[in-house]
C-alpha cells in the first residue's frame, strides 16, 4: 500500500460519520413515531414524549449544521436563492415543530410585517438556520414563541422571539466572538450562531452581506434572534 494513501482526511471522516448518524437518527425517529402511534392516548401525551421529540429535532439540527459547515469548508454548499411566499415559508417552519410545541405547552404564533408577499433567499439554507433557532427557543421558552418577518432598509428580517429568560448578557455583549466558534470561558460551542452567521453571509446583494443579531426583549420579552437577508 502506498504510504500516502494510508490515511483519510479527518474532516472527510467526520462528515461521513455525521451523514451516517443522520440516517440512523431518521430511522430511529420514524420507529419511535410508529411505536408512539400504538400507545394509549394517555401515554402519548406524557411530558416525556415532548422531551424525546424535542431532542430528536435538536440532534437533527446539529447534524445538519455539521454537514453544512463541512460543505462550506470545501466549497460544496451552493447558494440557490429564489422567490418564496413568506407566509408559506413561516408556516412550514412552525409546522415542523408542532408536536414538540404541543407537548411543551408552548403557543407559537407568527406574523408578517411587510407588504411584500415574497422573499428572495435560499429556502433550504435559511430553513436550517430557523429550525435550529426555534429548537433553542423551545428549550428556553416559558409558554410562548413568536416567529415574524419584517423589512428594514430593503433587507428582509426573520425574527424568532420567546418569553424565556433571554440570552446571557455575555453572549449579547460579545456576540461577534460567539459567532467565531467555541468559547472556552462559557462552555458554549457557539456552533448555532456560527452556522447562522455563515449562512447569512452567503446571501449578498449590492455588496451588502446578510448577518445575524441577538438581543433580549421584543414582543415577548425573552431572547430575540434576527436574521438579516439583503
Amino acid at each position: 500500500m502506498n504510504h500516502d494513501n494510508q490515511g483519510l482526511d479527518f474532516s472527510t471522516v467526520i462528515a461521513s460519520t455525521v451523514h451516517d448518524m443522520k440516517n440512523s437518527l431518521a430511522a430511529l425517529t420514524q420507529a419511535h413515531g410508529q411505536w408512539v402511534s400504538r400507545m394509549p392516548p394517555e401515554l402519548r401525551s406524557a411530558s416525556e414524549q415532548g422531551v424525546i421529540e424535542h431532542e430528536f429535532s435538536h440532534l437533527n439540527s446539529m447534524l445538519v449544521q455539521l454537514l453544512g459547515l463541512y460543505k462550506l469548508g470545501v466549497n460544496q454548499l451552493p447558494v440557490c436563492p429564489d422567490y418564496h411566499e413568506l407566509d408559506d415559508f413561516i408556516e412550514a417552519q412552525l409546522a415542523q415543530h408542532q408536536e414538540v410545541l404541543v407537548q411543551r405547552d408552548i403557543l407559537a404564533t407568527w406574523r408578517i410585517d411587510t407588504d411584500a408577499p415574497l422573499g428572495f433567499f435560499d429556502r433550504e439554507l435559511v430553513a436550517s438556520v430557523v429550525a435550529n433557532v426555534i429548537d433553542n427557543a423551545i428549550r428556553h421558552a416559558g409558554h410562548a414563541l413568536l416567529l415574524s418577518i419584517e423589512e428594514e432598509d430593503e433587507q428582509l428580517i426573520i425574527c424568532i422571539n420567546d418569553d424565556g429568560p433571554g440570552y446571557p448578557k455575555v453572549m449579547i455583549e460579545r456576540q461577534e466572538e460567539f459567532v467565531q466558534g467555541i468559547d472556552q470561558s462559557t462552555g458554549s460551542t457557539g456552533l448555532g450562531l456560527y452556522f447562522a452567521a455563515r449562512i447569512a453571509a452567503l446571501h449578498e446583494r449590492d455588496g451588502i452581506r446578510g448577518r445575524i443579531e441577538i438581543s433580549n426583549g421584543g414582543t415577548l420579552g425573552g431572547g430575540l434572534f434576527k436574521l438579516y437577508l439583503p
